[in-house]
């Protein structure tokens, strides 16, 4: 076997640097997903037919479609018809915060619809308004519900955050296949950067899970 891991030492700190650049674009692509996604799914279940038809119409495109092909429409595509060359970032962010705002949408959704009919009729008994209602009442108690979830989406968009190396910006996969070009050994690079994704992963997995405990212990309690 043709595998020499030696010669990877000097690009280590190279490639350790995409830690910071991948998880910079995924935490940012991430709020604007939690907060887009927000907007969407009180549009969803809001009375106005206009509303919900724009969200699920929203949510019908950038779920049906790939986020490679999102992404490169939005790089490519947005200089071709403004003339603003964007910057692989703000793409980056633009792509997957549109994209998981999507799939928010839903969990939030499911979450709110989730949350006893009887909160809601209460608060409508006491003469609440649906603002106040929603923010101090329904959201709260639906948070348990979709924390989880969110949180699986989370991981995702770090896994699925390779995808921004093919418009050349420098995070982690990016970071590997400059040094497997530079070195002409491919093997080495891609298999430490895989390393480094799941070490990523599994943490966030394990924070998942003890988030998920203490909700369990919460509603025991």
């Amino acid at each position: 076997m043709n595998v020499d891991f030696s010669k990877l030492e000097p690009y280590v700190p190279f490639i350790l640097t995409g830690i910071w650049t991948t998880l910079k674009f995924v935490f940012v692509s991430a709020l604007i997903g939690l907060l887009l996604g927000t907007v969407l799914a009180l549009m969803k279940i809001s009375k106005s037919r206009l509303l919900k038809a724009f969200a699920d119409g929203y949510t019908s495109i950038f779920r049906g479609t790939p986020l490679i092909l999102q992404l490169i429409i939005i790089y490519y595509g947005v200089p071709q018809l403004t003339g603003y060359d964007m910057p692989e970032f703000l793409a980056a962010i633009a792509a997957f915060g549109l994209n998981s705002a999507a799939y928010v949408s839903e969990i939030i959704r499911a979450g709110i619809m989730a949350v006893d009919k009887g909160q809601r009729e209460a608060a409508q008994a006491l003469g609440v308004p649906y603002r106040p209602m929603m923010l101090d009442i329904i959201l709260p108690q639906a948070v348990k519900n979709i924390l989880p979830a969110l949180m699986n989406e989370f991981i995702t968009l770090t896994k699925e955050s390779a995808i921004v190396s093919t418009i050349g910006y420098l995070d982690l996969m990016r970071r590997a296949q400059i040094v497997g070009a530079n070195l002409y050994r491919n093997f080495e690079a891609l298999l430490f950067v895989g390393l480094i994704y799941w070490v990523m992963v599994f943490i966030m997995t394990s924070i998942g899970r003890r988030v998920e405990r203490r909700l369990r212990q919460s509603d025991i309690g």
